[in-house]
C-alpha cells in the first residue's frame, strides 16, 4: 500500500508510483491511435453521415459517472471494513497479550505466557497469508512451538487452529490454578472477538462483487470510451484525440481502482499494508512481553537452537 504524504499540487500532476496509470497506459494508448484514425477519416465519415450527436454523449456519461461512483462506493466500504477488522485485530491481540502478563499469578509461568503472546503474532501472520494465498511456513516457523508448527502445517485454516491452542492454553492456566473462572471468561471475550475478525476478513475475501455486474460496468465504460470519437471529430478535429485520452483516463482510472479496492488484502500498490501491520502488532505485542524488534532486522526464530 502507498502511504507516503501528499506532494504539492505540481508533483502530484506527474505522480506514477501508486498511480493506476501505468496499468491503463497500453488501452489509452490503443484509444488515441484509434481516435487518430478516425480523424484522419474524418471527412469520409462526415461525408457519409457516420458520426453522432455531442449531446447523447453528454447524457450518457452523466449516467455512467453516478454508476462509476456507486462502485467505487461499494469498493471502498469494503476497504475500509477491512482495515477496521485489522485495526480490531491489534486493540484484540494487545488485550489478550496484557490480560495474559497481568492476571495471572504468574510465578514460575513467565515461558508459558510469553508462548502465549508469540501465538498471538502467529496468529495474525497466519491470517494475513490465508488472505493472500500464500505460504505461512517460515512465519509460523519463527513464531510457534515445533510440535504445534508441525500439526497445523497442512491446514487450510491455520488461524483458526491457532485460536484453537489460544484456549487450550486458558483452560491449562485454569487447571493450573494461574486464573479464575471469571478471568477465563474474560479471556474468551476477547478470543471471540478474535473469531470475528476472522470471519469478517473471510467474508470480504470469500465474496467478491458479482461478476456480472463488474462486466457490465467493464463493457460500458470502454464502448462509450471508443464511440467518444465519433462523437466530437466533427467539432475537435486533431484535437480529437488528446481530448478523447483524458476523457477515457477519468472513466476507466475509476473502474480500475475500483477494481483494486475490491480485494483489499491482496499485493496491489493500494490494497491494505498487511506486511507492516503485522510487523507492527508483533513488535507491540513484543514490548509488552519486556523486549524490542529491531527495525529492518529480519526477525529471529523464537525456537532457534
Amino acid at each position: 500500500m502507498i502511504t507516503k504524504r501528499k506532494t504539492n499540487w505540481f508533483r502530484m500532476l506527474f505522480e506514477w508510483k501508486g498511480s493506476v496509470l501505468p496499468q491503463l497506459l497500453p488501452r489509452l494508448s490503443l484509444l488515441f491511435l484509434f481516435s487518430l484514425l478516425i480523424v484522419y477519416f474524418r471527412e469520409f465519415l462526415l461525408h457519409h453521415h457516420i458520426h453522432l450527436n455531442p449531446a447523447i454523449f453528454t447524457l450518457f456519461g452523466i449516467a455512467l459517472a453516478i454508476f462509476l461512483g456507486f462502485r467505487n462506493s461499494v469498493s471502498y466500504d469494503r476497504f475500509w471494513e477491512g482495515r477496521k477488522l485489522w485495526g480490531a485485530l491489534l486493540n484484540d491481540t494487545r488485550s489478550l497479550a496484557r490480560q495474559a502478563l497481568t492476571l495471572l499469578e504468574s510465578t514460575n509461568y513467565k515461558q508459558q505466557q510469553s508462548e502465549f503472546i508469540r501465538m498471538l503474532m502467529a496468529f495474525v501472520y497466519a491470517l494475513k497469508h490465508q488472505l493472500r494465498h500464500t505460504d505461512a511456513t517460515t512465519d509460523l516457523e519463527r513464531l510457534l512451538p515445533p510440535a504445534l508448527c508441525k500439526e497445523i502445517a497442512t491446514a487450510d485454516f491455520k488461524p483458526i487452529l491457532i485460536m484453537k491452542a489460544l484456549g487450550v492454553w486458558v483452560q491449562q492456566a485454569k487447571r493450573d490454578g494461574k486464573i479464575d473462572s471469571i478471568t477465563q471468561v474474560a479471556f474468551d471475550d476477547n478470543l471471540n472477538k478474535l473469531s470475528d475478525s476472522v470471519g469478517g476478513c473471510e467474508r470480504i475475501a470469500s465474496t467478491p462483487i458479482p461478476y456480472t455486474y463488474s462486466v457490465l460496468l467493464h463493457r460500458t465504460v470502454y464502448l462509450y470510451c471508443f464511440m467518444l470519437p465519433f462523437g466530437f471529430v466533427e467539432s475537435l478535429g486533431w484535437i480529437t484525440p488528446f481530448i478523447i485520452v483524458f476523457v477515457a483516463y477519468t472513466f476507466t482510472a475509476l473502474e480500475a481502482i475500483a477494481d483494486e479496492l475490491e480485494d483489499p488484502f491482496g499485493t496491489q500498490p493500494n490494497d491494505l499494508a498487511l506486511d507492516t501491520m503485522s510487523t507492527m502488532i508483533e513488535s507491540t505485542l513484543a514490548e509488552l512481553d519486556g523486549y524490542r524488534i529491531e527495525r529492518n532486522v529480519q526477525p529471529q526464530s523464537y525456537y532457534s537452537t
